[in-house]
């Protein structure tokens, strides 16, 4: 059973990492509604969180590179103005910064005080009626190139309340996009792009804290089962999230995460 657990949430991770809903607060909720507990259920979660971020590295490879490369450019050939990739590379360097700041200094509630299901669930309401207000009222008008300074700031300082689980990383970046009138796509691959390092710095230190001498053969059986099943889910929702952003509204995501937040608190209430 616990096998089989560990696929379910490896799906789930793989699938809401990148769609507005919120992973982590789906992951919060199963591990609470299944009683699934190994040694470490947060240090699972980053496992598994990784994994999204390897489908990350996977699928923007190219620019990834690209990016750097224009990072390191910009030292010798300063041209933030002319060249797309140095701008973007410093507007993600930029844009790391609130997150980074809130999750050394929130360590300690992140994993305890915001694994709640009912802040989850609360929280999975908020930020949906957001979304709902964001596909609504804003403008959508502009690709990348467009993006300036002040709102790759904004975005990243969005970043940082997705360090509560329920709120979704992808899901408040992207909301923060569109409100600097970025058209969903964009503001869906500037989130993207914006998450790969915090995930990154987030997850290597909490793998360095583990003590994995004190699981067992069993439970590194089911970290890696899971992490497996995220990286190629997670691949999947990138692949075609950005296609769908294309032409459809983000509409669907909010009601979800609306109606998901109230089952939970039903349940909550009544059991």
């Amino acid at each position: 059973m616990e096998y089989f657990y560990s696929i379910i949430l490896g799906l789930v991770q793989g699938f809401t990492e990148f769609l507005p809903v919120s992973s982590s607060g789906h992951l919060v909720l199963l591990h609470n509604f299944l009683n699934f507990e190994l040694a470490d259920n947060l240090g699972f979660d980053v496992a598994l969180h990784l994994a999204t971020l390897f489908a990350l590295l996977i699928f923007f490879n190219k620019e990834i590179v690209r990016l750097i490369k224009a990072f390191f450019q910009s030292f010798s050939k300063w041209d933030l103005k002319n060249n797309l990739d140095q701008r973007l590379s410093w507007f993600i360097l930029i844009g790391i910064i609130p997150a980074t700041l809130a999750g050394y200094f929130l360590e300690g509630q992140i994993e305890t005080v915001f694994r709640s299901s009912y802040l989850v669930a609360i929280t999975l309401i908020f930020v949906g009626l957001i979304l709902l207000l964001a596909e609504k009222f804003s403008q959508k008008i502009a690709d990348l190139k467009d993006l300036k300074f002040s709102s790759a700031l904004i975005i990243g300082i969005f970043q940082a309340f997705a360090l509560v689980p329920g709120v979704s990383r992808s899901g408040i970046t992207i909301i923060a996009g569109l409100s600097q009138k970025l058209k969903r796509e964009a503001a869906a691959r500037f989130s993207f792009l914006l998450s790969i390092p915090v995930i990154f710095g987030a997850g290597l230190k909490k793998m360095i804290d583990l003590d994995f001498s004190s699981f067992t053969t069993n439970e590194i059986t089911i970290f890696i089962l899971g992490f497996l099943v995220a990286l190629v889910s997670g691949y999947l929702a990138i692949k075609y999230l950005l296609r769908f952003l294309v032409n459809h509204k983000l509409n669907v995501f909010g009601y979800y995460r609306i109606v998901l937040g109230v089952v939970v608190l039903i349940i909550l209430f009544l059991f």
